[in-house]
């Protein structure tokens, strides 16, 4: 990978320290035949690459814990696979049991979709609705926006564009779904625990 094995490293610090075994015969191959460098696979071939797979991975928007205003709860999905719905549950933060790795960690990124996990660890799955009313569930992210695009506003709501409808919450069913955006009621205002005003600016401004 040439030079590019260096983004890895930087996601993936523990593999800098990997021994590889001996790789004389592979590089003695490599020069015996001609073959061209790894920068040009990624500029000739694979052009379209780092546009869905960035080297570097864009600063995420909004990352951490998601509270409820009106309930001061939090979301949670207790079962990290696709299929799971998300639910209102107990805050885990200031009582000794938050992490990054835990069920109330989510991160709104650069593919503008909302996933499972911290921001340098995301899992494979994302916020979906199918619908107005229909509940927030975890499903396979496929990157292709759709019903998996979010809008985080400045009201505090979390706007899905495709259905025009925004979250809302139910802290005694501990349910959350969608339903018409009304900004001035508390179950539909959410706070992520940090946020990164200059990339929720620019995702707002190519919404319009």
């Amino acid at each position: 990978m040439d030079e590019y094995a260096e983004y890895i490293y930087q996601r993936r610090p523990e593999y800098r320290h990997l021994s590889a075994g001996d790789m004389t015969v592979q590089k003695d191959l490599r020069n015996s035949l001609n073959c061209k460098s790894f920068k040009w696979f990624m500029t000739e071939v694979a052009w379209d690459l780092p546009k869905h797979y960035p080297p570097v991975e864009p600063s995420a928007a909004a990352w951490g814990e998601l509270r409820n205003a009106g309930s001061d709860m939090c979301m949670e999905s207790k079962h990290f696979s696709s299929g799971s719905p998300v639910r209102l549950e107990t805050c885990l933060k200031g009582r000794g049991e938050a992490g990054w790795s835990h069920g109330q960690v989510f991160t709104f990124g650069w593919r503008e979709d909302i996933r499972l996990g911290g921001p340098m660890h995301t899992k494979k799955v994302c916020f979906d609705a199918i619908s107005h009313n229909s509940p927030v569930t975890l499903y396979d992210c496929h990157g292709m926006k759709g019903n998996q695009l979010w809008r985080y506003r400045k009201d505090k709501s979390l706007y899905h564009p495709i259905s025009n409808s925004c979250i809302d919450s139910n802290p005694t069913e501990r349910k959350v779904f969608m339903n018409t955006c009304d900004p001035s009621i508390p179950s539909q205002q959410w706070v992520f625990e940090k946020t990164n005003t200059t990339v929720l600016e620019t995702f707002n401004r190519n919404s319009n």
